[in-house]
């Protein structure tokens, strides 16, 4: 194991009275969610709809569907350079545990789902905006997103990860508004349907680099695939609850980020394509500010510039070229 970097984990509890700490990346979703006049409105709301939607799914011996409960918590992993003076704020994830309210059991679930990183800001809205900033067709820079998908695994391999969480990460984006997907005859009984798309994509491509791999599938209840990201075996590695706390988290997150696609009045067909101005969906109670989360990714891609990538550049060119995943 590498020992030029070491890794330290800090949890922050998500619930109605969570406030976004002053060093936590400001990007991450949670925050945007838990600012405002509306602030423990929009938490408590969004708290509801993921219980709502767990117990909708967990349906088995729960007649009145207020069986479980999760607690969340924000998972942020500071990264440090040996010889540096300060720790870089590496990513943030998010970890669910279930509460059976019947047995009074606690469950570890899966930890991942959300995925905030400063280093993944930088290659998106700093490095691949400015390499495409003159040219006549885009294109992708050399070595995009060794680094970070270098970093990713190194973090995952590392004591401090296995220390602190039993399985590996699943995260649970959304689909892309410019590809086509095409249901199958695969379902499985929690995540649902599988979808498979008509083209990989940049973002396929650049979690393939932290050692992730995809597969789309629409639960039951929802109306839209979403993308599953993970190593290992998703649909044996995880029991049926801790898929349906990623499948209730996640959902949830993304009517709310995304309701065109996600909160949608119509589900995906045989054939979907999502689209962002789709007019026809409804919108939850919750204020999000999605205008304020696009301008911050670029902030905090220069960040990461400015305090990780120009001032350590010497020595994580010459790591990366070496560390093999």
């Amino acid at each position: 194991m590498s020992k030029e970097f070491t890794f330290a984990i800090n949890s922050l509890d998500f619930n109605e009275n969570y406030h976004p700490s002053d060093n936590t990346r400001i990007t991450t979703n949670f925050a945007n969610l838990a600012r405002g006049d509306d602030r423990q409105a929009n938490l408590r709301n969004a708290l509801n709809m993921i219980d709502n939607s767990f117990n909708a799914l967990a349906n088995w011996d729960n007649p009145n569907g207020d069986r479980y409960s999760l607690e969340l918590k924000i998972i942020s992993v500071d990264m440090e350079i040996k010889g540096s003076s300060e720790a870089f704020p590496s990513i943030e994830i998010l970890q669910t545990n279930i509460i059976d309210n019947q047995t009074n059991q606690r469950i570890e679930g899966i930890v991942g789902n959300n995925f905030s990183s400063y280093v993944r800001d930088y290659d998106f809205s700093v490095l691949l905006l400015d390499h495409n900033k003159n040219a006549s067709t885009f294109s992708i820079p050399d070595n995009f997103g060794d680094l970070h998908g270098k970093l990713f695994d190194l973090f995952i391999k590392s004591d401090t990860y296995k220390e602190s969480f039993k399985k590996p990460p699943v995260i649970c984006l959304s689909v892309s508004d410019n590809k086509i997907y095409q249901r199958t005859e695969n379902h499985h009984p929690v995540l649902g349907f599988e979808y498979l798309p008509n083209e990989s994509s940049l973002t396929e491509q650049y979690f393939q680099k932290m050692g992730l791999q995809v597969r789309y599938f629409m639960p039951a209840n929802s109306v839209a695939p979403f993308a599953f990201y993970f190593c290992g075996d998703l649909l044996n590695d995880y029991t049926n609850l801790e898929l349906i706390s990623t499948i209730s988290t996640m959902e949830t997150f993304q009517k709310i980020y995304r309701p065109e696609i996600y909160n949608a009045n119509a589900a995906a067909g045989k054939l979907y394509k999502p689209n962002l101005k789709n007019s026809d969906h409804s919108l939850t109670q919750i204020v999000y500010d999605r205008e304020e989360r696009s301008k911050l990714a670029i902030e905090q891609g220069k960040f990461a510039e400015q305090h990780f990538i120009k001032p350590y550049q010497g020595i994580l060119e010459q790591w990366s070229e070496t560390y093999a995943l």
